[in-house]
């Protein structure tokens, strides 16, 4: 007997779902060429904090300190990326789908996503409106004012738009995956009534033989 297999019927995909979906791999794809952006730039912020910061008089060990401090910025920051892209795109993923554990971690990382991203618009508008006054040492206000200087006009707009729209893209995907549109697409199909296969009806069987008449010398009466 051939085995029968009953293939489950497909669940629509809400378009809340799609767009949420695509909005997360959106943000991963961008989060990386941020990360491989910053990485391309740093070297020659670096350049310039240095030429400018001769003029200081700071000792080389300060101007090293503060230069490492810019390389490994980016550096964590790229690695950050990497990672948080890698997830928003296995969670996008999961979301398509219909994978109610995909949305729940979907729901958490955009909770901290929505965090960190209002930090670094934070920390963005702070960096462009203010100068560094960390010390009251001028020398030492001179050589972090002079990081700040080393970075191209377009970075902090970039970084400030990449702030904004992160923030804004975790809590548009945190409210389409919780529209009631969304909903079914992620119900466990153990709640819905199982499928049986029917089992197909028996075969008939054949008649049981007739019994066998054996010839005996009983004749019947004769007739009158």
């Amino acid at each position: 007997m051939s085995d029968v297999s009953i293939t489950e019927p497909a669940r629509p995909r809400p378009a809340t779902v799609t767009a949420a979906a695509t909005i997360m791999i959106f943000m991963g794809v961008a989060g990386l060429v941020n990360a491989v952006v910053g990485l391309a730039a740093i070297g020659g912020v670096v350049d310039r904090f240095r030429d400018a910061a001769q003029a200081t008089g700071a000792s080389q060990s300060d101007i090293d300190g503060l230069a490492g401090l810019a390389w490994g910025t980016v550096i964590v920051g790229a690695v950050l990326s990497v990672l948080f892209a890698t997830l928003l795109i296995a969670l996008g993923l999961g979301n398509l789908q219909g994978r109610n554990g995909a949305r729940i971690a979907t729901w958490i990382v955009s909770g901290l996503g929505l965090f960190c991203g209002c930090c670094g618009l934070l920390a963005v508008i702070s960096q462009s409106a203010l100068t560094w006054n960390v010390s009251t040492d001028s020398q030492t206000q001179d050589l972090t004012q002079a990081l700040t200087d080393a970075y191209p006009g377009w970075w902090i707009g970039l970084n400030g738009v990449v702030s904004a729209g992160q923030a804004l893209g975790y809590l548009v995907v945190a409210l389409l995956l919780a529209l009631p549109a969304s909903h079914p697409y992620f119900r466990r199909t153990a709640d819905q009534a199982p499928v049986t296969p029917s089992m197909p009806p028996p075969l008939p069987t054949a008649p049981p033989p007739l019994p066998e008449v054996r010839n005996s010398d009983w004749q019947p009466p004769g007739r009158p």
